[in-house]
């Protein structure tokens, strides 16, 4: 059996509360919920989770807000630690959750991809052979050489994006960043996905849009309030997801 890219083994992640003194009625109600095993105040975002997913895979995470999707991301990333269980992953990642997180507004938008490439994994001479084409994809010829404070939010993301797909990544993790902007960038940023996926990149896309799980992914894992609530076909999933939001 092939060796499993992404591999999450009955993980629970426990928070503790935000408030410190909860009123008396607060506390019976969600008692069930903010109790941990071990007695102490808090609650699970993730609940005794499975996955596994197989080397260029895709497979789409769906469900409501706070059903623990991006904390599934955080963990396989691993800038979470699981509270129980055991989370693997055999490749190094390249994650599409917050874009640009580590661009400095007082650098220009060059200055910025060779410093988000090297954090990716590439080397200096790497990015700079990738400059072009980083350029090209995010629309910003003209302006790579100003701060990137001077930015639009867009221009800012599209940039991110570029840098991150001009990679080589090998293991992808996506949240909810196919709205980079206007509709032609949005298409453009959907199918250089679609390329790299194809060309067997291992993939965990998040997203509330159905129509793009259902045209990226291969398989759908449903998390209902920290667990799995089902994983399966797309269309399958999707039509029980949807049924039980309406």
């Amino acid at each position: 059996m092939t060796e499993p890219a992404i591999e999450v083994t009955e993980v629970w992640k426990k928070f503790p509360m935000t408030r410190n003194h909860p009123g008396f009625k607060e506390f019976i109600v969600n008692l069930p919920r903010f109790a941990g095993r071990n007695g102490k105040t808090g609650f699970f975002a993730l609940k005794g989770v499975n996955l596994l997913v197989k080397k260029g895979e895709c497979v789409g995470i769906v469900g409501r807000n706070g059903a623990g999707k991006s904390t599934l991301l955080s963990l396989v990333l691993g800038t979470l630690r699981p509270t129980a269980g055991r989370v693997r992953v055999t490749k190094k990642i390249t994650p599409l959750l917050e874009l640009g997180a580590g661009f400095h507004p007082d650098l220009t938008g060059r200055e910025n991809v060779f410093i988000n490439g090297v954090l990716l994994g590439l080397t200096m001479r790497e990015t700079a052979m990738r400059m072009d084409a980083i350029e090209e994809f995010a629309e910003m010829k003209e302006f790579m050489d100003m701060p990137v404070r001077t930015y639009s939010s867009g221009m800012y993301m599209r940039l991110a994006f570029s840098v991150a797909i001009h990679a080589e990544p090998v293991i992808l993790l996506i949240d909810e960043i196919l709205s980079v902007g206007d509709r032609s960038f949005q298409k453009k940023s959907k199918d250089a996905l679609l390329t790299l996926i194809r060309q067997g990149v291992t993939t965990l896309f998040v997203s509330h849009n159905g129509q793009s799980v259902k045209e990226i992914c291969d398989r759908v894992v449903w998390l209902d309030h920290g667990e799995v609530a089902g994983d399966g076909m797309p269309d399958d999933i999707l039509a029980r997801y949807d049924s039980s939001s309406s």
